[in-house]
């Protein structure tokens, strides 16, 4: 069901985006529903209203503690782990298909959040990771970035599904300290652990920090030292 606004903010949107705008709005809900002073990407049917983010959660800020406070959010965040790349010419015929070797993984959210360490405190907000195959459509016609020889990229296009993980409580976040509580670590540890690098490990317990999960106590030679603090509950209003 569309509403009388869901042309707004349409026109640059990715094929992506718009997929999964609908598949989250589901039959009966409706897309780009506006709730008087925000546009979200959707709302389903119990009145749920859903935002598509697949960058930086920073400009969602202050919409969200806006929406939170009408009711329930989930923002769903897409990780890319198989990105499928299709080359064309500036006729439209396909040069090439190839997989990319970059694989996403969940602690990739760590990244969106950077911006927004906070934001997973919100009362009525939940985030959603939905793990999906793309396929990026790429133009050869020397307006693109030049990390890209010129290639644009056009287009992205779900590919397949795998599977959600759904954050609701400020608490589901300790799943990414895989250490006991007081337990002392650093971002290294952490990184070997996790089994990503030491930069995502840095901004991880960047964002865990300023939701209360982790606290830095030492600094042992030139690394600092934290611990897997226990969550009291807190929430922002």
């Amino acid at each position: 069901m569309l509403n009388k606004n869901s042309s707004i903010g349409t026109k640059r949107e990715s094929s992506l985006h718009r997929s999964l705008k609908f598949r989250y709005s589901g039959d009966e809900g409706e897309v780009e529903a506006s709730n008087g002073v925000y546009i979200c990407d959707a709302r389903t049917e119990k009145g749920e209203f859903i935002e598509v983010q697949t960058g930086s959660f920073g400009p969602l800020k202050e919409k969200a503690r806006h929406l939170c406070k009408k009711g329930k959010l989930r923002i769903i965040h897409p990780i890319i782990i198989q990105k499928h790349i299709e080359l064309y010419d500036t006729k439209g015929a396909l040069i090439h298909r190839r997989k990319s070797p970059r694989k996403g993984n969940i602690w990739d959210l760590f990244k969106a959040l950077l911006y927004a360490p906070e934001l997973p405190l919100l009362k009525n907000l939940s985030i959603e990771l939905a793990l999906i195959e793309v396929t990026e459509k790429r133009i050869d016609d020397g307006k693109g970035s030049w990390r890209r020889r010129g290639v644009s990229i056009a287009d992205r296009h779900l590919e397949a599904w795998h599977k959600s993980i759904i954050l609701k409580k400020t608490g589901d976040y300790y799943q990414f300290i895989p250490f006991k509580i007081r337990e002392r670590f650093t971002v290294k540890d952490l990184g070997k652990k996790a089994g990503v690098n030491t930069v995502l490990a840095r901004k991880t317990l960047y964002v865990l920090e300023k939701m209360g999960l982790a606290e830095r106590v030492e600094k042992r030679g030139n690394s600092y030292v934290y611990e897997k603090r226990l969550f009291l509950g807190n929430t922002v209003l």
